[in-house]
């Protein structure tokens, strides 16, 4: 068995690299269902990485259903009939057109969400919007922790839909994005663009509050873009992007609601397990 594996780029987000390496060795038939994976110290050494990225790597493989482990043994290709995990893995070759079928693909997903949202959102919704939004604020901008707060934000309003599905598709293709980012470290920084973002935030969520679902569907449409031209996509469109800037985005309401929440519709519990 020859695999195709090299080092990795050092970046904040190597157990991303080391699985999606991996991915590719099984997905192109050199690590076959039943082969087992070469050892922790073994794959440590081929990518020139810690033993304990390797054991989050490897974890992740086994959350996804693409391998599974048995005490002492170490980790083996799941067979194929049992790989059923949606799975979107980062490919430094083709990183620009990956970035672009995320981007598309949040966007036929998010700009109904928001609608939803806004037709469909609790007090407590909207706290959990407000809070992540404000841990954005408090973040450096591109930083870890500004983009798990981002990502907050966006859980947050799938949230507000009462959609479990939704929540979990949002959440599974906005993670990919954000390790895309870290694993790729394209993402474009300064304060301009940090006032940007959480202006468009905090436009999104205005109109959630108001449960006006047009208004929040053209405000994700316009954070969408401009999130997409800040990591090097779609920059053509910068030029011809109509920007609003005759008004300044209206405030949220800090914690509390002026106006009673309407009562989110029943809803079945879902016995989904992490994607």
């Amino acid at each position: 068995m020859i695999l195709k594996l090299d080092k990795v780029n050092r970046g904040p987000h190597l157990p991303t690299l080391v699985a999606s390496s991996i991915s590719r060795e099984i997905a192109q038939g050199r690590l076959k269902p039943g082969a087992q994976l070469p050892t922790e110290q073994a794959l440590s050494q081929t990518f020139g990485v810690s033993r304990n990225v390797v054991r989050e790597a490897i974890a992740r493989l086994r959350s996804e259903g693409r391998v599974w482990s048995r005490q002492g043994r170490g980790a083996f290709v799941s067979e194929e009939s049992n790989s059923t995990v949606l799975t979107i893995d980062y490919d430094g070759t083709r990183a620009a057109d990956a970035f672009r079928d995320l981007f598309e693909l949040r966007g036929i997903l998010e700009v109904q969400a928001v609608a939803l949202a806004a037709t469909r959102r609790t007090a407590d919704d909207l706290e959990s919007m407000q809070e992540a939004h404000e841990a954005m604020a408090a973040a450096p901008y591109g930083s870890i922790a500004w983009l798990k707060a981002d990502l907050g934000v966006h859980r947050a309003i799938a949230a507000a839909t009462g959609n479990g599905y939704m929540v979990q598709f949002i959440g599974f293709v906005s993670e990919r994005v954000r390790e895309s980012i870290l694993a790729a470290g394209n993402q474009h920084k300064s304060d301009e663009m940090a006032k940007a973002t959480l202006s468009e935030h905090e436009r999104i969520l205005a109109a959630v509050e108001a449960g006006d679902s047009a208004l929040a569907q053209e405000a994700m449409r316009i954070h969408l873009l401009g999130a997409a031209e800040r990591v090097g996509l779609n920059e053509e469109s910068a030029k011809s992007r109509r920007v609003r800037t005759a008004a300044p985005p209206p405030k949220i309401s800090e914690k509390k609601n002026k106006r009673p929440a309407p009562k989110r519709r029943a809803k079945t519990t879902l016995n989904a397990g992490r994607m």
